[in-house]
C-alpha cells in the first residue's frame, strides 16, 4: 500500500483543544459529539476545527472555540503527538495540533457541528466513544492529566 500523493491530497491542519476544568489541578476534561459529516455523526471528539489559510493555528483554535462552544478561552502547554511538527494523524489528509485549555469567559455549548458536551472525570476519560483518531489524544491526555493533577 502506498502513501498518498501530497501533491494530489495535501495535508490540512486541524486544531483541537483539550478543554480542562483547570489547567493547574485538571479534574475533568470537556468532550463534544459530532453531529457531522455523517461519517462521524454520534462519535465523540476533542472540540477544535480546521485551520483557515493565512490563519495561525492558535488564531484558529481560538475562533472555533468561540464558534463551537461559545467560550474564551486560556491555552496552556502543547500536547505533543507523535508526528514530526508535533502533530497528531486523522486519517490521511489531516493532522492535529492539541493544546490543554481552560475555558475564561463563557459557558460551554454545543453550538456548531456537535449536540451534546459533556464533561468526563480524569478517572473516567473513556466513558464515551471516542472517534478512532482522537483516541490516542485521549490516551496521552489520560497521561498528561493525572500528572498535573498529582501535582
Amino acid at each position: 500500500m502506498s502513501s498518498p500523493d501530497p501533491v494530489q491530497h495535501p495535508v490540512r491542519l486541524v486544531v483541537g483543544a483539550a478543554v480542562v476544568d483547570d489547567l493547574e489541578r485538571p479534574t475533568r476534561l470537556l468532550s463534544a459529539r459530532r453531529t457531522e459529516p455523517s461519517a462521524l455523526a454520534g462519535g465523540w471528539e476533542l472540540p477544535g476545527g480546521k485551520v483557515d489559510e493565512g490563519e495561525s493555528p492558535l488564531s484558529a483554535l481560538h475562533r472555533e472555540l468561540l464558534e463551537e462552544l461559545g467560550v474564551r478561552v486560556r491555552l496552556g502547554a502543547h500536547v505533543p503527538g507523535p508526528r514530526p511538527g508535533t502533530t497528531w494523524p486523522l486519517g490521511d489528509r489531516y493532522e492535529m495540533l492539541v493544546w490543554l485549555a481552560e475555558v475564561v469567559e463563557g459557558t460551554p455549548e454545543p453550538l456548531e457541528d456537535h449536540d451534546e458536551l459533556r464533561w468526563l472525570e480524569l478517572g473516567d476519560l473513556r466513558a464515551v466513544g471516542w472517534l478512532p483518531a482522537d483516541l490516542p489524544i485521549v490516551e496521552r491526555l489520560e497521561a498528561v492529566l493525572h500528572r498535573a493533577a498529582a501535582t
